[in-house]
């Protein structure tokens, strides 16, 4: 369609696309060279006056394949967002007829592969279990924070907290998520997960995402998840990870964490720029 094609005359094109209802507005500045800002991104996150998404992503030119960018919905940054990536890695397939990715990120360079039966890969690396690294406030035990519950911290690029709970479906995750996402021993902020072990490679996983609240899945969280149960000695270092949108697998590997699972590309569209001028 000629208006997709000419960002000057007609907007900014972008894709809606979502990993196991984990959605996303992903914009390729490789086709319009606008520059993404706070403001518009919040604005595109409104899913009344906007588009609506948990992550926006902007893919640009980069040392590998592409390098991607990831906003919250609040207009706030985030290093790794690991099921944009694996949508924006099967949209890059498809463009390029590859099988195998590298992508770069704020995170470090990621390797992608198609892992068949319509099925992404993505490596998010190795995690970060030191305290600085992650990062927390203070030196703690990562392994068990001093706050109630226990929660294990984990670094994926960006900060998580995991608590281990009898049921994950009985935490009212609206109220839980936002009192720890702001914890001080989190000077990043953090996203928090509540994790039920139902068996040696099975979990089930709710998450609250900072800057954006509940979602139905998290990639990055997936992994965090997994590093931690296995680290506890919860199971082993491949596991199925059960979320609200649906399941993924992941497998903590010598190179890093690797996690597997669906994508969609829903629709493609343009932000016009009367939207455009409204938020300048």
């Amino acid at each position: 369609m000629p208006a997709m094609m000419d960002a000057a005359e007609t907007g900014l094109p972008f894709m809606k696309m979502h990993g196991l209802g984990n959605d996303f507005v992903v914009v390729d500045t490789r086709l319009s060279g606008r520059v993404m800002t706070p403001e518009l991104a919040r604005a595109v996150a409104d899913r009344h006056f906007g588009v609506g998404f948990d992550q926006l992503a902007v893919i640009a030119p980069g040392q590998g394949d592409a390098h991607l960018t990831f906003f919250n919905a609040d207009g706030s940054t985030s290093a790794a967002c690991g099921n944009a990536t694996r949508c924006i890695a099967r949209y890059l397939m498809q463009e390029t007829g590859r099988s195998e990715l590298v992508l770069t990120t704020d995170r470090g360079t990621l390797a992608a592969r198609d892992a068949g039966g319509g099925l992404t890969a993505v490596n998010m690396g190795q995690p970060q279990t030191e305290w600085r690294e992650i990062p927390l406030a203070e030196a703690a035990d990562t392994l068990e924070l001093p706050i109630e519950g226990g929660p294990v911290a984990t670094g994926m690029g960006n900060p998580h907290c995991t608590f281990f709970v009898e049921e994950a479906e009985a935490v009212p995750l609206e109220a839980f998520g936002p009192r720890y996402e702001h914890h001080p021993l989190y000077p990043q902020r953090t996203n928090v997960q509540v994790a039920q072990i139902t068996g040696p490679d099975r979990i089930r996983m709710r998450v609250w995402e900072r800057g954006v609240g509940v979602t139905l899945a998290s990639g990055s969280s997936s992994c965090a998840v997994a590093v931690a149960a296995a680290r506890r000695g919860l199971t082993g270092r491949a596991v199925t990870v059960v979320l609200d949108g649906g399941t993924l697998q992941v497998d903590w590997r010598e190179d890093g964490v690797w996690m597997t699972g669906p994508t969609a590309h829903v629709f493609s569209g343009v932000l016009t720029p009367g939207f455009l001028d409204s938020v300048a």
